[in-house]
């Protein structure tokens, strides 16, 4: 993932569908706190005619950081670069990318935390002079010379804020925190896609919808157009309580927005465990998962909706879990409930 937008041209969500990116400050719903911040940073840098402070976004995945970081390229109608922090294999790699860009550039690097140690030291030089150092030739002939790049703005997104080191941190002059969104929230983003997709949705079964989303937009985006696969076909396009009702079922979503998946990290630790506690690399052992899958995804709404509990000693399941499951307390048993 690695190239160069203008503002004017739309990243597209889905190749198969038209894009629910909000593509403005005031279209983008939800982190109140987050977005009002910005309009002033953004302003006062449009007013100055100066690129924006470099912007440092922490959150889960799904609630909105790439899109943030196109409407902030957006807004202040500068290009909008963008790739993934693995891509950058070699220092070349980024001074690639940082000898195209233009004056005021918005330059985005997704999983941030994950940068090689080499690629992090030329951002230093980058992100505070303007400049990148380059090696030219070889054994003691070497020598480093600073070349000088535009000013730009560059965009650091992670879901790991403590895996950024500090020196990185520190250069980053706005930091944001994205929260999940609450239901009433992410109904009326479900609202907007559902008229941006041209189908009907009830208030009742978009509020439904939105509390099986998990707090995260990009869940109920996602959710939004399976549900509307149902309607296409059992209720003639319109989505209702009934139909939504029938949807999540089907797609063993339950009332809290527990997939299949969920409910089976639960039920591992409950069985195989006792309820915990477990460590984390035994758990993903178990779930035949990855660690960073685990901690990332899973269990961030896991602990939020107050089912799982981080401790010392590891991951326990809580009284709440076990009556959510429709199990008794240290019970082996797989019974459970949806609705």
């Amino acid at each position: 993932m690695n190239e160069i937008l203008h503002p004017s041209i739309p990243l597209e969500d889905d190749n198969q569908e038209i894009t629910l990116r909000p593509q403005l400050l005031n279209e983008f719903l939800g982190q109140s706190a987050v977005k009002d911040n910005l309009s002033v940073f953004i302003e006062a840098a449009r007013t100055r005619k100066e690129s924006l402070d470099h912007l440092f976004l922490i959150g889960p995945p799904g609630l909105g950081k790439t899109t943030l970081a196109q409407i902030t390229a957006h807004e202040l109608q500068a290009d909008f670069k963008v790739t993934s922090a693995p891509a950058l294999d070699k220092p070349k790699d980024l001074a690639g990318i940082l000898s195209t860009i233009t004056e005021r550039t918005v330059f985005f690097i997704d999983e941030i935390h994950r940068l090689k140690p080499t690629i992090e030291e030329m951002l230093y030089i980058a992100m505070e002079d303007y400049e990148l150092d380059w090696v030219i030739g070889q054994g003691a002939a070497a020598r480093t010379v600073r070349i000088p790049i535009p000013k730009f703005t560059l965009v650091g997104a992670t879901t790991k804020a403590g895996m950024v080191s500090s020196p990185l941190i520190s250069r980053f002059g706005i930091v944001q925190r994205f929260n999940f969104y609450s239901p009433q929230e992410l109904a009326a983003i479900i609202h907007r896609s559902a008229k941006i997709l041209n189908v009907v949705v009830e208030k009742d079964a978009a509020l439904l919808m939105a509390e099986c989303s998990r707090g995260t937009p990009r869940i109920a985006n996602r959710v939004l157009r399976r549900i509307r696969d149902f309607a296409q076909v059992l209720n003639k396009g319109i989505i209702t309580v009934e139909i939504t009702k029938i949807g999540l079922e089907r797609l063993e979503i339950d009332s809290l927005g527990l997939e299949k998946y969920d409910r089976e990290i639960l039920l591992s630790i409950i069985d195989n465990f006792g309820g915990g506690p477990v460590g984390a690399e035994t758990l993903a052992i178990s779930i035949g998962e990855s660690i960073d899958t685990l901690e990332d995804y899973y269990e961030p709404y896991l602990i939020q909706c107050g089912l799982l509990q981080r401790t010392p000693r590891g991951r326990i399941v809580t009284e709440k879990a076990y009556e959510h499951l429709g199990l008794q307390n240290k019970v082996n048993s797989r019974e459970r409930l949806l609705f």
